[in-house]
Parts: C-alpha cells; structure tokens; sequence
C-alpha cells in the first residue's frame, strides 16, 4: 500500500519530469549530499542545463533581453514551487452550517494556503478578486524571506511579535521598499493561476503607489496578451489641496484571463423592450434594422423593388445593402424582410427585420468607467459595515456593490469565486447577495491572515480582536441579513449562507513520517504513532482530501462498522478508517461499497501478512478502489 504524501508538491521536480519527457538527452543525476554522510546520500533526477541550451540554440536570451526585475525576484520566483508540509484543520465550532455548506473560510498565510489548493483547486475557480496591501509606506504587507530560516529572520528583523504575527510595516525607509512588495505578491500570484479555470478572470486592486509594478509582474506571470483591461473605481470626493494643486480621487483594478480566447464578461443587460412580434413571426421578437452597410461592390449595390407598388429601393448615398441578391431572395422566403403595402414617399418600401435571437449577447459590454459613480466611493464601504455591526468600522472595505458588479460581469450560477486577501469579507457577502437576486449557486473561499485590529477602535472594543473574527461574523450576519430581507422569494431557504472554517497548521504527521527510511524498523515499533497528539479524525480526513486532490466542501458523514469509526466522504469519492485496529469484517464492509478511494492508518495492520489480506480483499470486492495508509 502506498503511504499518504502530506507534502504539496514540488514544481521544480515535475518541471524537470516533463522536460526529461521531450528531451531525455538532457536528464542527468546528482546526489541530494546527504548532510555529509555518504551512507544517506541519493541521487536525484536533474537537467543539463548547458545541453539543453544547446538544443535550443536561437531561441535562448542569452544577452540583453526585456524583462522585470527587482533584488529578491529569483528567490520569489522559486518560492511558488518549493513543497510545504502543512494542512488545513477544520474548525465546525467557528463555522456556520458546517455539514451542508460548499463555501470555505480558510484562516492562515494565504502563500501557504494557495500551495495546499492546487490539487484540490486546480482550474476549477472561475473568478479570484483580491485586494492587496498597497504598500503606500503605512501598509502591513507579508513578509516573506526567501533565503533565510524563519528563525535567522525573526532574530534580524523581530517581524512575529509575541503572538506569532507575520506582518511587518514596508515603510519607505526600507531600502527594499518595492522590491519585498514585488516578492510577496509574485508567488502568490503564480499560484493563483494555476487555480483559474481555462475561461477565468483575476480582479486586482491596487493604487498608484504599485500599479506599474502590478502591471509588469502580471504581463510575466498570466502574459500581456492576457490582458483584459483595466477598471477606474472613484474612491472619494474632493478634498482639500494636496500641496502640489492635483486631487487624486480614485485607485485602479486589473483585469487578466487565464486565457483571452475564453474570457467573457457580461456587462448590462440590453435594452430590448423595442423589441416586439406584432405580425406573429415565428422567428420570435424583432425590430426594424438598418440593411444598409458602409462597404460592399456590385454584387451589394442593386434596385429593390417592392411588389406591391412597383416602387424601388437603392442603398443610401455612399452605402451599399449589407446583403447580395441571392440573400435577398433568402431573407423574403424567410420573413426576415417583408414589403409594405402602404407606405409614404420618403419611407423605404420594406421592413428589414433585426431578430432578438440573432443577439450576439444580451449583455453590453463592460464600461471600465463603470464604478466612478459616488456609490462606488469607500465611505459607502464604511457605512455598510458600520450599520451590520452596529459600531463605526474605519479600515474602508471595499463596498458590496462593486465586488457584486464584478462577480456579475464574469461569473455564471454554478461557479467558485476566490478572494485570498479577503480582509473582512466584502466577496462573500457580494456573493450571497448575486445568488439571492439571480438563483445562483456560486460558491466562495475566503482566505485571511488573523491580523490583530487596533485595540484603541470601536469595534475592538466591541469584541473583535483580529480581522478574521469581523470576516466570519460579517458572512454570518449578512446571510442572515439578506435572507431575512428576501424571506418571500421562492426558494430563498436553498440560498448557502454558510462557511466550512478551516485553518493553517503544521503537519498532522510527526518527523518520523516523512523520515521512515531514516529509521529502523525495531526503532518505529517502539514510536507510538506517527500521528501528533493534538489530532483527531477530521484532521486527518481534510488532510488525505488535501493530498488526494479532492474539494473541500463536498458532505461527508461518520458511522460505525464493527466497532471502529469510519468516515465517507462526498457517498465514497473516499471513506477513512483511522482506528488503530480494524477487523477484517470492517474492511470487507468497506469494500462493498466500491468507494473510489481508501485510506487506513498504517499501524491499523499489525503484521505485512494482514495488510495482504486487506489488499486482496479490496482486489476481489472493490478492484478500482485505490488504497492508501497513513
């Protein structure tokens, strides 16, 4: 039986795979050093770097090339593929409807966090908005330090405080001012990429102080010709001089897709209330369009002539009909164009009917002026918040409006939307609100860092210490809110206003799981579990779901079979056995449910002969079941 990985996994290695799979040439080996000793020493795969510029000849920038840089990138770049071992732990008592509920609140280091969904994610998120730290000199911006131990720096730069804070203020006497903001954002958003469905969008927000960085890092990361655009959204209204005589009233939101060729976005619905059928058309609604062009030949400029009166039509000066003769005949036959028996002078002879079903989209495009209405501005942010708590909230939130247009604009019913810099919770809220007025069913993952709120603020004093605390009670009060304000729509009860609360830990497993080979055998007998003290099953069940690749917020139910808990996950995509003994009757019960996958604890089997017997089973009653141990 395989072992459970519980490491994330390792993008320079798979990258290596697929260029050994086209030029195995290039494949070589080194040895991993084995600290010192020889006898732990193995060798790993690696590429020959100086081969493999060779086979690629003129088509390696080995001179002056275009491209983006700042002290630290490399390290940043390398970060979003080195492994984690990490998980996330569910937390039913901070969560609202916890079994039923697909939206997931995740609480932790959202570069952590973005690592542990890249199985269970991956290409699945339609929309990601995220708003991040601005580093206008007063932030509080992540700190991630690429090249030293998370000890060697706390020591130098003391950037956890008593509790273990993982923020620090990029203040512009930072002689790495913009560059730590390039290196926090990069990886994260390499990461968020993979997550994007093929047809997805990421919104980003940002003001002047980094938007041309923004805009750089994004050309490498999603591609410029990716680019969609970018979105104005007024943030105030005047206020005083600013000392150099210029008001800056607004900040900017990118817009880039996974792939260009499959991005939609649906701005306003058209107006189509010209459009009627007043002679029964069995096309549906019409109105009368324009048949004229402004280019065509011979063949599309010729005498219509109207059966009834014998008048003729001729294109307008300079014009041509926007179709040919034999389209003409077409269009008769059809009924998309009909002659008038009675008409006056200066009219055309004939109706040119343009069909509501020929539409290409029943949406004008997206204004990217759209949000520099005053109802856009982050006071009414402010306002909102403040009256759902009940005390003044001055951190200026985004308000639910515009993450609702943007949620509109480029989401359908059934999609997931991401916000990894959720701060209170301004997406989700967006998001319940969409699915009450439209019927949809989207689905949201917020993901927040626990940063403390300042303790001298109202709604400190009111009991919320950190902004994940705001987060979930927002979510909590805003689903109940919006339920209560639409209680008379059908099917209003079905509306998810819940959240799954999950949270970033260590590993569930002790060193000696990722260490075995460094064991003996008589030495891991003596090892009571491999598991840590503090965890329980459904630690462990979210952590299989995790390295199995498979969504979070599916149902699960727990039973149990002779004696020993057993856990199904979403009716058998996994079931989980973690007793510490488990009968060969429950086994065989398991495997009659033919589930896709199967996970046990390895110490569940005292001797190899038991575990054979497991697998046989599973072999003759379930043979496409996959089994794992942990």
């Amino acid at each position: 039986m395989d072992k459970m990985h519980f490491e994330t996994s390792d993008f320079a290695s798979e990258l290596a795979e697929k260029i050994a799979a086209l030029a195995p040439s290039v494949v070589t080996e080194k040895s991993n050093g084995g600290g010192g000793n020889q006898q732990q020493s193995t060798l790993k795969r690696a590429i020959n770097f100086d081969l493999l510029r060779t086979l690629l000849g003129d088509d390696v920038a080995d001179d002056e090339a275009y491209e983006f840089t700042w002290v630290g990138k490399r390290e940043a770049v390398m970060e979003a593929g080195k492994p984690i071992r990490k998980t996330l732990r569910p937390c039913p008592e901070e969560s609202k409807s916890f079994d039923s509920t697909e939206n997931l609140y995740i609480e932790g280091d959202n570069l952590d966090v973005l690592k542990l969904l890249q199985e269970s994610y991956l290409g699945k998120v339609k929309m990601i908005y995220i708003d991040p730290p601005y580093n206008t000199g007063n932030d509080f911006v992540y700190r991630d330090n690429f090249t030293q131990s998370h000890e060697e720096y706390e020591e130098e730069t003391g950037v956890f405080d008593e509790d273990g804070e993982r923020l620090f203020k990029n203040t512009e006497s930072n002689g790495r001012f913009h560059s730590d903001w390039c290196s926090m954002i990069y990886p994260r958003l390499v990461l968020a990429r993979n997550l994007l469905s093929e047809d997805g969008v990421i919104f980003v927000s940002i003001d002047d102080h980094e938007v041309g960085s923004l805009r750089k890092i994004c050309d490498e990361i999603f591609g410029s010709q990716n680019f969609a655009g970018e979105i104005i959204r007024k943030t105030k209204s005047m206020t005083g001089d600013s000392g150099i005589g210029f008001n800056l009233q607004h900040e900017n939101l990118l817009l880039y897709a996974k792939n260009i060729n499959h991005l939609v976005l649906k701005g306003e619905k058209k107006d189509y209330s010209n459009y009627s059928n007043p002679d029964n058309d069995s096309n549906g609604d019409w109105c009368i369009g324009d048949p004229s062009a402004k280019s065509g030949g011979q063949s599309t400029y010729f005498e219509i002539m109207n059966p009834y009166t014998g008048k003729s039509d001729f294109p307008p000066n300079g014009r041509y009909w926007a179709f040919s003769k034999e389209t003409l005949q077409t269009y008769i036959k059809s009924g998309k164009i009909t002659f008038k028996k009675n008409y006056s002078e200066n009219e055309r002879g004939f109706i040119f009917k343009r069909y509501k079903k020929d539409a290409s989209s029943m949406t004008n495009p997206v204004n990217s002026l759209f949000a520099v209405e005053n109802n856009y501005m982050n006071q009414n942010a402010t306002t909102e918040l403040s009256k759902l708590f009940g005390v003044p909230y001055f951190s200026y939130p985004k308000p639910v409006l515009f993450i609702y247009d943007l949620v509109r604009f480029s989401t359908n019913k059934e999609d997931i939307v991401l916000d990894f810099f959720s701060g209170s919770a301004t997406t989700a809220h967006a998001v319940m609100q969409l699915n009450t007025e439209d019927g949809g069913n989207r689905k949201f993952i917020m993901v927040q860092l626990p940063e403390k709120i300042d303790e001298n603020s109202e709604i400190y004093n009111a009991g919320y210490k950190n902004i994940c605390e705001i987060g979930k009670e927002r979510i909590r009060r805003a689903g109940d809110k919006i339920k209560e304000e639409n209680k008379a729509k059908e099917s209003i009860e079905n509306l998810d206003i819940g959240f799954r609360v999950l949270k970033l830990d260590d590993s569930n497993m002790k060193d000696v799981y990722y260490a075995a080979g460094s064991y003996t055998q008589d030495l891991l007998s003596l090892t009571e579990s491999n598991i840590k003290d503090d965890r329980n099953d459904m630690d462990l069940l979210y952590g299989c779901l995790l390295d199995w690749g498979l969504p979070l917020s599916q149902s699960h139910k727990t039973e149990e079979i002779d004696g020993v808990t057993v856990h199904t996950y979403n009716d058998g995509d996994l079931i989980a056995c973690f007793a510490d003994k488990v009968s060969e009757k429950a086994v065989k019960e398991i495997a009659e449910r033919q589930p896709l996958r199967v996970v046990f604890r390895d110490s569940s089997f005292s001797s190899s002969p038991d575990k054979i017997n497991v697998e046989e089973i599973f072999k003759l009653m379930a043979p496409n079941t996959t089994i794992k141990v942990i």
